[in-house]
C-alpha cells in the first residue's frame, strides 16, 4: 500500500490551500452571520476546474476520481471555510455521477458540461418530510403525459435550492402497492427548477447559514421526457450510483473540519499561559487532543481507502463509504468539541471560530445518513448480520 502521496495530489492540495487562502476565517465569519452564497469562492473554484474533478474529461472534467475531489473537499474545510465552503462546491462534485454512468451521450454533454463550467448549479432533491432515510417509500409522484411528466410531491432538507438552477430528482412512477419490490418504481429526472411550479422555502438551522437547506413544495412540475436518467421505474438503482461518493466527499470535510478545530486547539494551548506555564504543558490537555490526532488520522485513511475502492469499482465500495462517514463524523466532532473545550471560555466567543466549527461540523455527522445507519449498513455489509430496518 502507498501512503506517500502523488506529485498530482500534493498540487491538488497546495492549489486548493492558494484559493482558500485568500477567504480567511473572518469572511466566513461574516458569512455564518450574514448568509448568502459565497459565490466569488464559488467562481474561483470553477474556474481553476474543481467542480469537474472527477467528471469524464470529454465534458469538460478533469477524469480523476473521487480521491482526489476529497483531497479537495478535506482542504477547503480544513482552511476554515468548513461545511459553507465545502458544500458550495461538493454537490455539483458527486451529485451527478448518475448521468455519468445512465445518461445518454446527449444527456451528458447537455447536463454536465454547464455545471462544470459554472453556467449552472445543481441540487439534489430525494429527502422527504415523512420518509427521512426510507428512500424507497418516498411519496413524490410523476405521472407521464405524452412526452411529459407531471410532478407532484414534497422534499425537505435540499441543499442550494435557493440558487440552483437544475435539480436532480427522485420520484416516484409506480405507486408502491403496484411493485414486486419498494425499490421498483422509482424514476430519476435531471431538470430545471422551475420556480413557477416549486416553490423554495428556507430552514433556520445552527450553523453553515451561507448554504441554504430548503423544503420544495412541487406542484404540477412539468418535466420533459429528455430529463429523465435512463429507464422509468430505475431509479433507486441510479440513484445509488452517487450515494457512496457523497459518503466519501462528507467524511473528508469532517476530517477537514477536525484538523482546522485542532490546529487551533493546539495553537491556543501552546501560547495560554496559567499558573506560569502554558495550558498545552498539562497531560489533561495533551492526551485529549493526541486522542484527537489518532481518531483524524484513522478516520482520513478510511476516507482514502473508501474513495479508492469506489474508484477502482470494488464491490465492497459501499462498506468503506459509510465506515468513513462514522469514523470522520465522530473524529471530526470530538476535535471539534475538545477545541471549544480547550479554549475554555474564549471557545463560546465566535471571534475564535472554534464555537463555529462545532456547529458546522454537525453536519457530517447527521448527513446523509445518521451515525447509527451507518453502522447498521456495516454490520448486515461486513459481518453478515440480519438486516434491522
Amino acid at each position: 500500500m502507498e501512503f506517500e502521496w502523488s506529485e498530482e495530489k500534493l498540487a491538488i492540495r497546495e492549489s486548493v490551500q492558494q484559493i482558500c487562502a485568500r477567504y480567511s476565517d473572518d469572511y466566513w465569519l461574516r458569512k455564518d452571520k450574514e448568509g448568502g452564497f459565497p459565490e466569488d469562492f464559488y467562481r474561483e473554484m470553477v474556474d481553476a476546474g474543481y467542480l469537474g474533478i472527477c467528471y469524464p474529461e470529454a465534458y469538460g472534467g478533469a477524469g480523476l476520481g473521487i480521491q482526489e475531489a476529497a483531497i479537495v473537499t478535506r482542504t477547503i474545510a480544513e482552511s476554515g471555510a468548513c461545511m459553507s465552503g465545502a458544500t458550495a462546491v461538493h454537490v455539483n462534485m458527486f451529485g451527478l455521477h448518475p448521468i455519468v454512468a445512465f445518461g445518454t451521450e446527449e444527456q451528458k454533454h447537455r447536463m454536465l458540461t454547464p455545471m462544470i463550467q459554472g453556467k449552472e448549479k445543481a441540487c439534489f432533491g430525494i429527502t422527504e418530510p415523512n420518509t427521512g432515510l426510507n428512500t424507497t417509500q418516498l411519496k413524490t409522484r410523476a405521472v407521464r403525459e405524452g412526452d411529459h411528466y407531471r410532478v407532484n410531491g414534497l422534499k425537505v432538507w435540499i441543499s442550494t435550492a435557493q440558487v440552483a438552477d437544475k435539480i436532480m430528482l427522485l420520484t416516484r412512477t409506480t405507486a408502491l402497492e403496484d411493485v414486486k419490490s419498494p425499490t421498483h418504481g422509482l424514476t430519476l429526472f435531471y431538470t430545471k427548477l422551475d420556480r413557477n411550479a416549486v416553490s423554495v422555502r428556507e430552514i433556520e438551522k445552527m450553523g453553515r447559514k451561507a448554504l441554504d437547506s430548503n423544503e420544495l413544495f412541487i406542484e404540477d412540475l412539468m418535466v420533459p421526457l429528455e430529463d429523465r436518467i435512463g429507464e422509468e421505474g430505475q431509479g433507486f438503482k441510479y440513484i445509488l450510483d452517487g450515494l457512496n461518493p457523497e459518503r466519501v466527499l462528507i467524511a473528508a470535510e469532517a476530517v477537514g473540519i477536525g484538523y482546522a478545530a485542532l490546529n487551533r486547539a493546539a495553537n491556543y494551548a501552546r501560547e495560554r499561559v496559567v499558573f506560569g506555564r502554558p495550558i498545552g504543558q498539562n497531560q489533561a490537555i495533551q492526551h485529549p487532543l493526541a486522542i484527537n490526532w489518532c481518531e483524524l488520522e484513522a478516520a482520513w485513511n478510511m476516507v482514502l481507502k473508501a474513495g479508492w475502492c469506489y474508484d477502482n469499482r470494488k464491490p465492497d465500495a459501499g462498506v468503506y463509504a459509510n465506515a468513513a462517514k462514522y469514523l470522520a463524523g465522530e473524529a471530526g466532532f470530538n476535535a471539534a468539541q475538545r477545541a471549544v473545550m480547550t479554549h475554555g471560555g474564549m471557545g463560546y466567543a465566535k471571534e475564535y471560530h472554534v464555537e463555529r466549527y462545532l456547529r458546522e461540523v454537525m453536519i457530517p455527522r447527521l448527513a446523509p445518513i445518521s451515525p447509527e445507519l451507518a453502522l447498521c449498513f456495516i454490520a448486515e455489509k461486513a459481518l453478515e448480520m440480519p438486516k434491522s430496518y
